[in-house]
């Protein structure tokens, strides 16, 4: 039987790297530029190592999925404060990843968590971190608090649509560049070695354990991936002022395109690494930049009035909130990407009449679907009547859960060369998506200045 090692994607994927490799390892094609999910070990042939979205790994192997795993502690403390019953164990500080879980409030608002405490006014606090988050509140006997979940950019929602952020980074002066101000530090980040509880009771982890454990570490800091200050607040701004909300990622190439088709020049908005607050040149519009996964909602909730995301994460709000005013105001037309149902090759269906057939018989007794798109996912799988089945969230690198944590995957393409590249084929088609604005219908008609921005931004249609 093999053991299994869920090892992390992103920010501490080159120190990971570097231990595996000095302990002797042996992993190949696991670096940062690798586009391979599971390297294999010359080392050790009964060990299955395979790569994952970091905030993947704790829950991967509370369920019990893998034996051994490596991720911030971060996300493990995230995880255990909602289950704290959970199946995973702390073994050891790797001694990289460093840094610290603060509250902290924009250098704005002079905000304390005393004063908060007096005024008895609800606390918004925005995180990336929405359990811990809770707890922090609860523990701080706020008389009423709300925890805002976003996907990241959690400092860009501060002072005006939260009081609070929660949000891990390398030091203090890191918050400072970003227009924070550290309030208290509730956790650290540091990259931990951890099990699952029954593995480590049934199973010899010896032979892969006992290497991580006694091997010689210092502990160093690494850097978190960078983010551009906040160098002004829209507190500064006059009423009336139109609020929109442009996105990062992989969107935001076809959003400079389109701006610059509309004849916007930005500044600060450039691609890879852009400012949080951008400027856009035009007289009553202010501009913030996050994530396009978290714009739906925020529309939803008044925090903007206009947002540029895609009409993928349109829909996955609109099936859990049918109810929600948000709808779409232009569709870009560019950038397109198609939403596809998606089985590992080595599964003998070539259509969704294929899995149906397969499941009826039998030979798949219980489907799980696998998806950064949990209500699209959802939706799907009950409109197709694949029951039972069960959605498992992703946070990204999704291409890796099939075929062994996942049997059918719901994720989005350009070309398809990624998936074909992990030995995956398209199924079924359930949509196409092209960058689109979204307004909120019961405000849209509040200020005046929202229609003159929708004329300008047609220019780029």
């Amino acid at each position: 039987m093999k053991l299994k090692l869920a090892l992390p994607k992103g920010w501490l994927q080159h120190c990971t790297s570097d231990l595996l490799t000095r302990i002797g390892f042996g992993l190949n094609d696991y670096h940062e530029k690798s586009r391979s999910y599971r390297p294999v070990s010359e080392k050790f042939p009964d060990l299955f190592a395979k790569v994952f979205h970091e905030k993947d790994i704790a829950i991967q192997l509370a369920i019990g999925n893998y034996d051994l795993g490596i991720c911030g502690l971060d996300w493990v403390n995230e995880l255990l404060s909602k289950y704290p019953s959970d199946a995973v164990l702390k073994i050891r500080n790797l001694g990289y990843g460093r840094g610290n879980i603060y509250v902290a409030a924009s250098k704005f608002s002079n905000v304390t968590i005393d004063a908060l405490k007096a005024v008895g006014d609800t606390v918004r606090i925005t995180t990336e971190y929405p359990h811990l988050a809770e707890v922090y509140a609860l523990k701080q006997r706020f008389k009423r608090f709300k925890v805002l979940p976003v996907l990241g950019a959690a400092e860009v929602y501060l002072p005006e649509n939260a009081d609070l952020a929660i949000i891990a980074e390398t030091s203090e002066d890191e918050l400072y560049e970003r227009g924070l101000v550290p309030l208290e530090v509730i956790g650290i980040t540091d990259a931990f070695l951890i099990a699952n509880r029954d593995s480590m009771e049934k199973l010899d982890l010896n032979v892969v354990l006992g290497p991580l454990q006694r091997a010689e570490i210092a502990m160093t800091s690494l850097t978190r991936p960078s983010k551009k200050a906040v160098t002004s607040t829209w507190g500064t701004v006059a009423p009336g002022t139109v609020r929109l909300a442009l996105p990062d990622g992989h969107q935001q190439k076809h959003t400079i395109s389109f701006l610059e088709r509309a004849g916007i020049k930005m500044n600060g908005y450039r691609q890879g690494e852009p400012d949080c607050r951008p400027e856009i040149g035009i007289d009553g519009v202010a501009v913030k930049v996050i994530r396009p996964q978290d714009m739906p909602l925020q529309v939803a909730n008044d925090n903007f009035d206009l947002a540029i995301t895609g009409r993928d994460w349109l829909l996955d709000h609109l099936y859990r909130f049918p109810s929600s005013p948000v709808e779409q105001l232009l569709d870009l037309g560019s950038g397109k990407i198609r939403v596809l149902a998606v089985v590992h090759n080595d599964v003998p269906v070539d259509s969704l009449a294929d899995l149906k057939e397969t499941m009826k018989s039998g030979k798949l007794a219980k489907i799980r679907v696998a998806s950064e798109y949990i209500n699209i996912a959802d939706k799907y799988a009950r409109d197709n009547h694949l029951a039972p089945y069960r959605i498992v969230p992703t946070w990204g690198a999704s291409e890796s859960f099939l075929p062994e944590d996942a049997d059918l995957l719901i994720e989005n393409a350009e070309t398809g060369a990624t998936l074909a590249k992990n030995n995956l084929k398209i199924i079924d088609t359930l949509m196409e998506s092209t960058p689109c604005v979204i307004g909120n219908k019961n405000t849209i008609a509040s200020k005046d200045k929202i229609a003159q921005v929708l004329d300008i931004l047609k220019r780029g249609l």
